[in-house]
């Protein structure tokens, strides 16, 4: 690796910087079905606006379109955004919408985090303030159902969009992590070198796996969820935000 000196980091966002599905428990409380089965019962109200479609064809309908975009997005690295996963889900029911109220329930899936907002990780904002000045700081994130322009309302709803140079969302640039495409894009947007970049996520195969593969260094961050950083090949692991200078400063000295 390197000994080039640091000068970018960017982020992951789901469980690095939100803690994924913690919208669930504040879901449950305002009495709001869990994301999955609403997705659902949205696209049953918009077509049984139309005709008579039965509750376990969408769901069928749905687990598959669902089995297809994880095939996509792990074999071939493309997240499929809201309107094309739709569109193969209308496609598989034979059925369709009329496009004012297909960009309706394409809006309703993409804001869905809006409405109830997940948690920040732990000492999140602290350590992007910190940070914040003295590296160059970006977001590199898959886009599942919520994309860029929704991603960047829930940072600025937190007040962090602010600490951030660059953003690199996988419905934007039409490849996901690992693409060595995506950190390519997301170093000459913060004007660094690869080898003067680290990303820090928590999925080892793109987080990880990705960042070194391109000549960058890699944080695993365990602080929302420990997934496998007993056998990891990163260049260090996080698993308090507090301790986030050290282990750059370290790095930096490799």
């Amino acid at each position: 690796m390197s000994t080039a000196k640091i000068k970018a980091i960017t982020f992951d966002l789901w469980d690095t910087v939100f803690i994924d599905d913690s919208d669930e428990p504040k879901r449950a409380a305002k009495a709001l079905a869990p994301k999955p089965v609403e997705r659902r019962n949205l696209v049953e109200k918009f077509l049984k606006k139309h005709e008579p479609v039965s509750r376990k064809m969408i769901d069928i309908a749905y687990d598959t379109t669902d089995a297809a975009f994880r095939q996509v997005w792990y074999g071939q690295n493309v997240t499929w955004t809201v309107r094309e996963r739709l569109t193969v889900l209308l496609k598989g029911l034979g059925c369709q919408l009329p496009e004012s109220e297909f960009i309706e329930l394409i809006r309703l899936h993409e804001e869905m985090e809006l409405a109830v907002k997940p948690e920040l990780a732990q000492g999140i904002t602290r350590a992007l303030r910190n940070l914040h000045g003295k590296y160059r700081l970006g977001v590199i994130s898959d886009a599942i159902f919520s994309p860029g322009r929704i991603l960047r309302r829930l940072l600025a709803d937190y007040d962090i969009l602010k600490f951030f140079d660059a953003f690199v969302f996988s419905d934007e640039t039409g490849c996901a992590k690992p693409t060595a495409t995506v950190f390519q894009a997301a170093a000459e947007a913060l004007c660094v070198e690869l080898c003067e970049m680290v990303h820090i996520g928590d999925r080892e195969a793109k987080d990880v796996k990705g960042p070194q593969a391109v000549g960058a260094f890699s944080i695993l961050c365990t602080v929302v969820k420990d997934r496998g950083s007993k056998n990891t090949k990163a260049d260090a692991i996080c698993s308090n935000f507090n301790d986030l200078p050290s282990i750059l400063e370290k790095l930096n000295h490799q």
